[in-house]
């Protein structure tokens, strides 16, 4: 191990390698890496590599995607990238490492450009979902100023939320998965918010760590058409450099049928645009880790704030048995602190407190 090396960095790829993707002798490995996130793919490229696997890594960034959209016709924006679905195809593990130098790099750029390369891209993201995939994020100067800390803070905020023993925190949101499988639906009610949804048939996954790093939610896809009522998302989100805050939604047989956003409406408009899907939720969700106490812009952290839920619109989780297709998959959060979940006659959450809390 490199001395100078924090060692929490060595501990996250551990658990990255092991832990969320269980990588095997002789297995292809492809990590997606900035030039920003460079010290967590030397850890875990050394980590996979002991472990017997031959790894591929990827140099991303929101620069070089800038570079593409600048220079990009329609005709180029719609080709599917070939040669990236060829060494998928290939791979049995993929790991991306978000560390963007500056998270408004593609605020200036088109929404209706990068939701036309997320079309493009589709088959390539259903064949990443189809491996054993995990994404993650290194601290880094810009995310630590979007959080509104400092480096030093924000490392600390990664870490206490990464390393922790994921087979033990777990044990209750496998407890809540059980509970919510014995009904056949879900209502969320809070201020401005009540909405239920069918689920009989569908599976609800508790989230530990496997696919997101850090983790703490049990999800869903709602019965496409089932959805009802009307939501309000108390917590801002970034999505292609926007900040979007306040949004309101109102469903009718599972189909947005009224909207606004308090900030970048516009944005939100071009995202129910996309296509059809993209006008029906393919997630409704619990977050469940009470390790992550505040939200950062960074959806990988805000969805799974303990005592919130969060619904995308879009792309619905196949594993659990959803059907809306969509070439989005775009996440909003609301606080429940306020708020109650019910499940059948069930009360599953109430102000504060999961049925499992003491």
């Amino acid at each position: 191990m490199d001395e100078s090396m924090d060692p929490r960095v060595v501990e996250h790829a551990r658990i990255l390698a092991r832990w969320s993707t269980d990588i095997k002798r002789g297995e292809m490995v492809i990590v997606r890496a900035s030039p920003e996130s460079h010290e967590l793919a030397l850890a875990l490229t050394r980590e996979a590599t002991k472990l017997g696997a031959r790894v591929m890594v990827v140099m991303e960034s929101d620069e070089l995607n800038k570079a593409f959209f600048d220079a990009a016709d329609d005709q180029t924006i719609a080709l599917l990238p070939k040669h990236m679905m060829a060494a998928m195809k290939e791979a049995d593990v993929y790991i991306g490492l978000g560390a963007p130098l500056n998270t408004m790099t593609l605020a200036s750029v088109d929404p209706k450009k990068q939701i036309a390369l997320a079309k493009a891209n589709q088959p390539l993201s259903e064949l990443v979902l189809s491996k054993r995939w995990c994404g993650t994020v290194h601290p880094c100067r810009s995310l630590a100023q979007q959080a509104n800390m400092s480096l030093e803070e924000y490392q600390d905020f990664v870490y206490n939320a990464v390393i922790i023993d994921w087979a033990a925190e777990s044990k209750n949101w496998f407890l809540l998965k059980d509970h919510l499988e014995r009904h056949k639906d879900i209502r969320f009610v809070g201020p401005e918010t009540d909405i239920h949804a069918e689920t009989g048939g569908r599976i609800w996954i508790a989230s530990d760590g496997r696919k997101n790093m850090p983790s703490g939610e049990v999800f869903t896809a709602p019965i496409e058409d089932s959805v009802e009522g009307k939501i309000y998302f108390d917590i801002p989100f970034l999505y292609q450099g926007k900040v979007i805050e306040g949004v309101r939604l109102s469903f009718e047989k599972g189909f947005v049928v009224d909207y606004s956003a308090e900030k970048e409406q516009p944005t939100l408009k071009a995202v129910l645009e996309v296509d059809e899907g993209a006008r029906r939720l393919g997630e409704m969700a619990i977050g469940t880790n009470r390790g992550i106490k505040r939200y950062t812009l960074n959806m990988l952290f805000d969805e799974k704030i303990g005592d919130t839920i969060h619904c995308a619109l879009g792309r619905a989780y196949k594993e659990c048995n959803g059907l809306n297709e969509s070439a989005v998959h775009v996440d909003m959060v609301k606080s429940m602190a306020r708020g109650k979940i019910t499940a059948g006659n069930e009360v599953i959450y109430h102000a504060g407190k999961f049925f499992y809390d003491k």
